[in-house]
């Protein structure tokens, strides 16, 4: 057996940096190129062989089962176990350690819900089977590492090394960082303390390390992109429709649109870098959109132009309105004339009236 037959996928988290679409919607449901960005996980996650994943939820866990059932639809056998206390990383793993079926020393994948990447999948596991591993790491290289853990490694990948989050130059002795995907042995899952909060990043795996456990780390530098903010979102959603991100899951051809079938275009409206419109939603004539996302439901009126920015479900933006890098949130009306940038965030359901915000041209 070349591959893990079984995954973990953390999926609990707040999604507090992406208010306002967490508000009503958990993070790795919120859509990403058309459908919910979880669905691109469990795929890549089906595409390199896992069969049964096992998924940690917390915050708003009531909506993953009624959308994905038991899985079958993608080929896989899901589970769901929720926590009903925030475990943190390691104390999730752990808490759904008995629907597992591997041996103790099998190997079992362990995805977090909101990382967008290229990894070879197969390639890490069989880093682990190879090297003898008690947990493999999926590394990645970062310009600029200060907001990351960081995880040297000698020559041979051997792990040597967890510093979290340096910030003088003397810290940064590599430009290695956790990409948030690993290969734990079973049996090191079965040794993390059950019922109380425990982060693999700052107890179990330094905990190993000390104690002379084998961390074996794999640098793949393919795609990369922690989905945590607004900006990083609308940017992965984009990715993966324009085929820069991977993924079995889009759906529809790659290029530099993706429509959904129930959406209405007007035919002189302008989309382009990966801009996404979701069912039901409806784009006025003389719009550009580039880059951006606009979910179900949702109206854009006639002549707006909206860059790198996502407009909620049900949400409306009126005409000749101006946005960049904005997030509109679900069923929030911005009338029309308006301007908003970098990065400002309307409420769900907020009412912005005609003309209130304007940026002058001198900014």
């Amino acid at each position: 057996m070349t591959q893990a037959q079984e995954a973990i996928l953390l999926v609990g988290g707040k999604g507090t940096r992406l208010r306002p679409l967490t508000m009503n919607t958990p993070k790795p449901m919120v859509p990403a190129a058309g459908v919910p960005f979880l669905t691109h996980q469990l795929a890549r996650a089906r595409a390199a062989g896992v069969e049964h994943i096992v998924l940690a939820t917390s915050y708003l866990a009531e909506v993953f089962e009624p959308y994905f059932g038991d899985g079958s639809s993608l080929g896989l056998h899901l589970e769901y176990v929720t926590e009903e206390e925030p475990l943190g990383t390691g104390g999730a793993i752990r808490n759904v350690a008995s629907r597992l079926r591997s041996g103790p020393d099998e190997p079992v994948l362990i995805f977090n819900g909101d990382i967008l990447t290229g990894l070879d999948i197969r390639a890490l596991v069989d880093t682990h089977r190879s090297s003898g591993a008690d947990v493999s790491l999926h590394l990645t290289r970062v310009e600029d590492p200060r907001a990351f853990g960081l995880v040297p490694t000698d020559a041979t990948g051997r792990v040597t090394d967890f510093l979290e989050k340096p910030q003088t130059p003397e810290e940064i002795v590599t430009d290695q960082i956790n990409a948030g995907a690993y290969v734990f042995r079973r049996s090191v899952i079965d040794s993390i303390p059950a019922g109380r909060p425990v982060s693999v990043e700052r107890e179990t795996f330094p905990e190993l390390l000390a104690s002379g456990a084998h961390l074996q780390g794999m640098v793949d530098s393919t795609y990369w992109l922690d989905l945590g903010t607004p900006q990083a979102f609308v940017r992965g959603s984009a990715d993966l429709v324009l085929g820069r991100a991977p993924s079995p899951a889009v759906p529809g051809r790659c290029g530099d649109r993706l429509v959904l079938p129930t959406a209405t275009v007007a035919p002189d409206a302008k989309l382009t870098g990966g801009t996404v419109v979701g069912d039901g939603a409806s784009i006025g004539e003389g719009a550009r959109i580039s880059g951006s996302t606009v979910l179900d439901g949702a109206v854009v009126e006639a002549g707006a132009v909206i860059t790198d920015s996502l407009i909620g479900a049900r949400a409306r933006v009126g005409a000749r309105t101006v946005l960049a890098g904005a997030v509109i949130g679900d069923g929030a009306v911005i009338g029309p004339d308006n301007e908003l940038r970098d990065g400002v965030r309307v409420w769900c359901d907020a009412t912005l009236p005609a003309g209130a915000i304007r940026f002058s041209s001198d900014q």
